[in-house]
């Protein structure tokens, strides 16, 4: 692939206060269209052919006034949160939501509705499940997980919500079909994206500080340009040298594995790389994810991300900081006798997740996770995993 002629460089301080000021990601491209227009043509905002160089597209930790896990804990387990709190990171401590269940829809709901966030309230909200494969669960996301996560979006508020991915094992609309996507939509009522059917211009190059992409790559623009994103992943390891596959893996599916009219294939070029997984800790600097839902009640201890080992962790998770998710996967992976690259070092010397904590995508540290239940049971498990994160 031949070499951008123009690298856009915007600092993340800059970067903060324009985004703060217009409102997130698709502010950014409205922004970087004004600035740009000598370079970049009017239809076309950023061309596959352009870079966009990035310091880290996160929200800084700032002192919030979300609600005490006191005030948090739901009353029922329909309760949903109201549209007044849209943070889960305060004085730089994530909060996970940390629910024991054997039901997906239940464990979604209740996970949610711990968190005491609302981010998607009047907000077009792209939701990003795992569509890797058609296999079921935790191969690939569950129709309950999705089913449920988009009802109670919808009761939050949410305007109009658009499902899309990028199957990395399969023909992406066969696999959406498979897994009956496409029936839930007229169902429920939400739009369906399928990005291997994406135009050139529907790409947007993105290049982070210190990559290890030779020359950036090609992020979903809808993903860039939705007012929230919301991700649910799965639970389990990845023999194909991720090691692991959760929320920071998951964001791959959002990267094209060729652009129209281009033969570089980026997946070939991640998964032969010796940096593979700082590659793919550095693809989640392109966005700031809204909400993060995790469905743990099956996982992969080996193998994956199709087909493996499995344990029954019976644990859903939620949040919106990336780092605490897979670091508290990897701790379920552990208890449940993971025996592979996962199982080795401490948790935050996992690639994944030190090169996360580089580009400052979340926590820094295991003890800067509190975990939020709403039952004894949750409780006390959630202290054994807590025992396996400190370890």
């Amino acid at each position: 692939m031949a070499k951008p002629e123009s690298n856009l460089s915007l600092s993340r301080r800059a970067f903060l206060r324009i985004t703060t000021a217009l409102g997130g990601a698709a502010a950014l491209i409205s922004f970087l269209e004004g600035c740009s227009k000598a370079e970049i043509a009017q239809e076309t905002l950023i061309s596959p052919t352009d870079t966009l160089e990035i310091s880290t597209l996160t929200q800084e930790v700032l002192p919030t006034t979300s609600p005490t896990q006191e005030e948090i804990q739901p009353t029922e387990a329909t309760a949903v949160p109201s549209a007044t709190s849209t943070e889960s990171v305060e004085n730089g401590v994530a909060r996970l939501a940390f629910v024991k269940t054997t039901d997906r829809a239940e464990g979604v709901r209740r996970a949610i509705g711990l968190l005491g966030i609302n981010p998607v309230a009047g907000k077009h909200v792209f939701l990003k499940p795992n569509f890797n494969s058609s296999d079921p669960a935790p191969g690939s996301t569950h129709p309950e997980v999705l089913v449920a996560l988009v009802k109670v979006l919808k009761e939050m508020g949410a305007k109009e919500i658009t499902v899309g991915d990028r199957s990395g094992m399969g023909d992406t609309r066969r696999v959406m079909d498979r897994i009956g996507v496409f029936g839930l939509a007229d169902e429920l009522g939400f739009e369906t994206i399928v990005f291997d059917e994406l135009q050139a211009e529907d790409w947007v190059m993105i290049q982070p500080p210190g990559s290890h992409w030779e020359n950036g790559f090609p992020f979903a623009r809808p993903c860039l340009e939705a007012e929230a994103l919301v991700q649910t992943c799965c639970l389990k390891t990845h023999r194909f040298g991720g090691h692991f596959t959760m929320s920071l893996k998951n964001s791959v599916g959002m990267v094209a594995k060729k652009l129209p009219r281009d033969d570089h294939d980026f997946m070939q070029e991640l998964h032969f790389s010796s940096n593979q997984r700082r590659m793919i800790a550095e693809i989640n600097a392109a966005y700031a994810p809204a909400l993060i839902v995790l469905d743990g009640i099956e996982a992969f201890i080996s193998g994956g991300p199709d087909k493996g080992e499995r344990a029954s962790p019976e644990v859903v998770l939620a949040g919106t900081d990336r780092i605490a998710i897979d670091a508290v996967g990897i701790a379920l992976l552990r208890y449940f006798g993971c025996k592979s690259e996962v199982a080795r070092g401490k948790i935050f010397q996992q690639e994944q997740i030190a090169r996360a904590v580089d580009l400052g995508l979340g926590v820094d540290h295991p003890e800067k996770i509190e975990f939020l239940t709403a039952d004894t049971d949750s409780a006390a498990y959630s202290e054994k995993i807590k025992e396996v994160l400190l370890a």
